[in-house]
């Protein structure tokens, strides 16, 4: 992980439709955006549920069941394959949630670098422990965890030795601005002491782009080509264009929280200083001998052809040694002595 960038994670999720063309599309899609990397599920429905899932209801006019639509989702282990290189081909790290044992062992046999846990399966110690087996590190969304759930699968992926740091996450599709939990960020990197990220499903780039100001490093973000789209994530979605857009944004945010601005250094605007800062000058026609006021003042740009315009109070009061014409600047010079 580039730790100059912020690790943009876009989650295709199920906008594939089953379609392993429009999958690929996507990758591609992404992979121009300069996001870190493409995000898929791995569902195999046999192995991740039963028949008594409350879930499996109509869904969508071509799929009886949810269960149903799961199976139309899938793809075959050889096709998995075919995702992951063509990931590796378009320059973008394969990631990909598994929903059981048996999706961690394709993983494995896929080759992953990393595992996405999604907010369902943080207490799902026994897949878990199938990937604290592997030694490759774990990125947690905390959708449906309480702190004290957390505590939990923290403190068993500790005793594993089992690299992970966590996402703020409220699962609710779509997130509106009162979810957004910006201030968990912080708790979280507190708590744990690990890398803390925001997965979003606001739909609003804005989002993303003020996570990471107030210290998000890892975001997520389902990805659509278009929110009309069907789909259980589209509205919930960001397109292609604004992923560019805010894969841009976010760059430009670490690397200005990256370069802290000292503010008692203006070394570098002396020049700047010199013209934009102002002299002294009368705004009348002025005899000798005139006693000035605060009335007969003008600051006038440069800097250093009269008495600085900051010490305007240190002349009012005394008298010109010499008549001076409108607009002239004022010098020591020109002032008598009281």
């Amino acid at each position: 992980m580039d730790n100059s960038l912020i690790y943009t994670i876009a989650e295709i999720g199920q906008a594939h439709e089953g379609s392993l063309g429009m999958l690929f599309s996507f990758i591609e899609a992404l992979a121009e955006t300069g996001v870190s990397a493409v995000k898929f599920q791995m569902h195999i429905p046999e192995a991740e549920s039963s028949e008594h899932e409350p879930f499996r209801v109509k869904f969508s006019l071509e799929d009886n069941t949810r269960y149903d639509y799961w199976k139309r989702m899938s793809f075959t282990l050889d096709q998995w394959k075919m995702i992951k290189q063509k990931c590796d081909e378009s320059g973008v790290v394969f990631l990909c949630s598994p929903f059981s044992n048996q999706a961690v062992d394709w993983l494995e046999e896929i080759g992953v670098t990393q595992y996405k846990i999604g907010s369902g399966e943080v207490n799902n110690l026994l897949m878990l422990e199938k990937i604290a087996q592997t030694g490759k590190p774990v990125i947690l969304s905390s959708g449906m965890s309480s702190f004290a759930e957390l505590d939990e699968t923290v403190a068993f992926l500790r005793g594993k030795k089992s690299p992970f740091s966590i996402l703020q996450c409220t699962t609710s599709y779509p997130t509106l601005p009162e979810q957004y939990g910006f201030n968990v960020i912080q708790e979280l990197k507190e708590r744990y002491g690990v890398k803390v990220g925001y997965s979003d499903h606001s739909a609003n780039i804005a989002t993303n782009i003020a996570a990471v100001a107030v210290g998000a490093e890892i975001i997520e973000f389902h990805a659509v080509f278009d929110r009309r789209q069907f789909g259980p994530d589209s509205k919930s979605s960001l397109t292609i264009d604004e992923i560019k857009e805010l894969v841009h944004y976010v760059n430009n945010i670490k690397i200005a929280l990256d370069h802290p601005v000292d503010k008692n250094r203006n070394e570098t605007f002396k020049e700047l200083k010199h013209i934009f800062e102002k002299s002294l000058a009368v705004n009348k026609d002025l005899p000798q001998g005139h006693q000035l006021s605060f009335a007969d003042l003008e600051a006038k740009k440069p800097k250093g052809y009269g008495i600085d315009a900051a010490l305007f109070s240190t002349v009012i009061g005394k008298k010109l040694r010499k008549p001076l014409k409108k607009w002239s600047f004022l010098n020591e010079e020109d002032l008598g002595h009281e």
